[in-house]
């Protein structure tokens, strides 16, 4: 069958770094093809030149669509053509509804008059397939991330797609959320559509691809078929990282100390709504030395507590007891709370973590300026000393200090807001998805500064999604459902299905208990 894709000898070049060298990719009808590498091998900036963002002219090498040599000028040019990008960044207007967001440029009119009732109808069939029951009308800032995500992928299946691209389309979803998008790429697939699929979660990638090429640098490093034989996990790692990598997860002898951190009885209303309650009567404490997680599924609360517990940053009618060593702390504003040795790590980011048209040495210091200031005054060697400085520690890879955050890829951006709230000088840590978005040797060094904050003392509150990764690197294990603790269990005694099954008996004990 002729490939609806051929990349021949793509090569890109930014100031002072070559993204691309000589890259190579050919894609079939009705094929998923996986692209996987480390943050930075360049698959993000590949998908760009495919799709236009990186005009004609601006790189080197040819691009094949259907038979015929294209040269996008633009991404309306590849969209004309059935190439639809989903971006690993959001690309939706916070203020305006789901059913606005999804025809942007693509309106349903009428006689140059927008049908409403048609867009609403349309953007609701959508919003099915990608299994989200929000009203069209509702607006994007009042979803979570993940919501977001879907309706990203929503918005591409309302254009005429023949190339599907997603990049990360799974990084901010639960796990069944994930197994419904996947199911839903297969059956596109059936239909006849070709996807690239750009992903860390490898587990995903074995079941889906039919097709993976490794990137390594920004050189194609390798492409396995996976019909004509099964890929394992640990040969993508070794082509991705080139090197085994013999454990996921850095082993660490727990030296667990005295009760550090407590939430009790802690309730919050929606921030949109004083009438419903998000949070309800949460107790949850943390030890020195500890790192305790906390699972569930999407909407469980678990940002929301963490928010809420962070200087009241999420929530209306927030109540409850904050106690750091035994006694209460004011949490009631984000500085009381970073002044209580509390730190947060957010879900986005882009959004909530980074300044990203700034340079990461302000990045790092922006959470502590009295750190670098002398009477009130920026001491600017000793801003660019402590950015160095981290820099060292969490090896960000990296221009340099003065290298602009937008610029950085996923795992390095990561690193740079762990940065800015270390130097905080948090006793306890929340780390909201840490790894999301990341690639396997990034995860590792991120568990690994877990491992050595614990080390020292202090105490870690990780929320993450994926299962094997709280089972992996916890020590005990909070689950949390539709706003309250359910259980608790020592990490060495949990698995994926004895909290499933707690998420589950829990929701069957709320529908009884409202009949």
């Amino acid at each position: 069958m002729a490939p609806i894709l051929e990349m021949r000898g793509i090569t890109k070049t930014f100031p002072g770094v070559r993204a691309l060298d000589n890259v190579n990719l050919t894609v079939r009808p009705g094929e998923i093809h996986a692209i996987c590498g480390e943050n930075g091998a360049g698959k993000s900036t590949l998908m760009k030149v495919l799709s236009g963002v990186y005009p004609h002219g601006s790189y080197e090498g040819e691009i094949r669509y259907e038979g015929e040599a294209r040269e996008f000028a633009g991404i309306s040019d590849s969209e004309h053509l059935g190439i639809i990008i989903i971006h690993q960044e959001l690309a939706l207007v916070p203020l305006l509804s789901i059913a606005e967001n999804m025809f942007l440029g693509n309106e349903v009119a009428r006689y140059g008059i927008i049908d409403w009732n048609l867009a609403n109808a349309k953007t609701a069939e959508l919003l099915a397939k990608v299994g989200l029951k929000e009203s069209p009308t509702t607006l994007i800032k009042d979803l979570g991330v993940g919501k977001q995500q879907l309706v990203e992928i929503a918005k591409a299946l309302a254009k005429d797609v023949k190339l599907l691209i997603l990049d990360e389309p799974t990084a901010s979803l639960n796990e069944s959320d994930s197994q419904a998008l996947l199911d839903l790429l297969l059956e596109f697939k059936a239909q006849g559509m070709a996807a690239i699929l750009i992903s860390h979660k490898l587990n995903e990638i074995s079941r889906v691809a039919d097709q993976i090429t490794v990137l390594r640098d920004g050189s194609t490093v390798s492409t396995l078929d996976c019909k004509k034989e099964a890929i394992s996990e640990d040969r993508i790692i070794r082509d991705m990282v080139g090197r085994s990598l013999a454990d996921r997860y850095p082993a660490r002898t727990p030296k667990i100390g005295e009760m550090l951190f407590e939430v009790r009885n802690w309730n919050a209303f929606h921030h949109l709504s004083s009438k419903r309650q998000v949070l309800n009567d949460i107790a949850i404490n943390v030890r020195k030395g500890e790192v305790v997680g906390i699972a569930g599924l999407m909407g469980a609360g678990r940002t929301e507590l963490a928010m809420s517990v962070f200087g009241k940053s999420y929530g209306r009618n927030v109540s409850g007891e904050v106690l750091m060593h035994g006694k209460p702390v004011d949490v009631s504003t984000i500085p009381r709370a970073i002044e209580a040795g509390i730190a947060y790590v957010t879900e986005d980011r882009k959004q909530f973590g980074l300044i990203l048209d700034d340079d990461i040495k302000q990045n790092i210091s922006l959470a502590n300026l009295g750190g670098i200031s002398k009477g009130g005054v920026i001491d600017n060697h000793r801003e660019r000393s402590v950015a160095e400085e981290f820099r060292d520690k969490l090896k960000i890879r990296c221009s340099g200090i003065f290298q602009k955050a937008l610029n950085l890829s996923g795992g390095n951006q990561q690193k740079v807001v762990l940065s800015k709230w270390l130097f905080s000088g948090p006793e306890l840590l929340i780390l909201d998805e840490p790894t999301r978005g990341i690639d396997v040797g990034a995860k590792f060094e991120i568990y690994t500064i877990i491992n050595q904050l614990a080390n020292e003392g202090k105490g870690v509150l990780v929320i993450s999604s994926e299962m094997p990764e709280l089972l992996g690197i916890c020590d005990r294990i909070y689950v949390m459902n539709e706003g309250r603790i359910v259980a608790e269990m020592p990490a060495a005694e949990a698995s994926q299905e004895s909290i499933m099954r707690a998420i589950i008996r829990s929701g069957q004990q709320v529908q009884g208990d409202t009949l």
